[in-house]
């Protein structure tokens, strides 16, 4: 899978809608359309390029073509930014003990 297609996949608030709904659960094309003010063909484009980037697969069911959300891909964005956020926790960590540090000598100096 590619960072690249899931971010700009998730770019979308659409997609990004459609991926929350499908964490609850499977669901068709139609159901999915239901909360937006779009046609079914406009979602289906929407979930293709879910499809592209590995977070959305379609299954069969009878006569469904259920759509079904694919936990790997988002971990890996997830293990990638994960990355990222333990950096900046360090870096902010660092900063607020010097910044503790600078407001003991002030008030140190001040006594």
């Amino acid at each position: 899978m590619e960072l690249d297609a899931i971010f700009a996949a998730l770019a979308d608030p659409t997609r990004r809608a459609i991926v929350a709904r499908l964490a609850k659960g499977d669901a068709s094309v139609l159901e999915l359309a239901e909360p937006f003010e779009m046609s079914q063909p406009a979602i289906s484009k929407h979930i293709k390029v879910l499809e592209r980037a590995g977070l959305v697969s379609r299954g069969r069911d009878a006569q469904r073509r259920p759509c079904h959300l694919e936990p790997a891909a988002l971990r890996e964005a997830t293990d990638w930014l994960e990355r990222y956020r333990e950096i900046w926790e360090a870096r902010f960590q660092r900063l607020e003990n010097l910044l503790d540090d600078l407001k003991e000598k002030r008030h140190g100096r001040k006594k």
